[in-house]
């Protein structure tokens, strides 16, 4: 018999850098969870990525007190602020100066990085999307 879920947990932690301070602790808290044996899991599965990058997870707690996660890729703003080497993007966008610039090729290995978790039926699509994004962020998308 399949075990009964009591709900899901959206976070978005940095990659190893899991503790049981807010807004783990308290929402893994108010379900019951293991929050200690969360947070090494956590950081277990997220060695391999650069430390401090923010990862969306995804817990699914189970009534009988358990959990499993899913990691998911760092949101398109991340890859796009480091593709432009900018550190935040534009507050006041279309009324001032473009804050970065990214290639086209840089979207497309962003894209190829990220299509799994995107709502595109395709790299192209994906592409469109992040150019999207970009822009919304004060980046200029350049050819290249």
């Amino acid at each position: 018999m399949a075990k009964k879920i009591v709900g899901y947990i959206k976070l978005q932690i940095p990659a190893g850098k899991a503790n049981p301070s807010p807004p783990v602790g308290p929402a893994l808290g108010q379900r019951g969870l293991n929050i200690m044996q969360f947070v090494k899991e956590f950081n277990a599965a997220t060695q391999n990525i650069e430390p401090g990058t923010p990862t969306p997870v995804v817990i699914t707690a189970f009534a009988d007190r358990t959990f499993t996660f899913i990691t998911k890729t760092p949101p398109n703003t991340f890859f796009l602020l480091k593709a432009a080497k900018i550190t935040k993007g534009s507050p006041t966008v279309g009324k001032s100066a473009p804050v970065g610039k990214v290639t086209t090729a840089q979207l497309r290995e962003i894209a190829e990085t990220k299509i799994q978790h995107m709502n595109a039926n395709d790299i192209d699509g994906a592409v469109r999307m992040l150019a999207g994004s970009a822009k919304s962020m004060g980046i200029t998308v350049v050819e290249g």
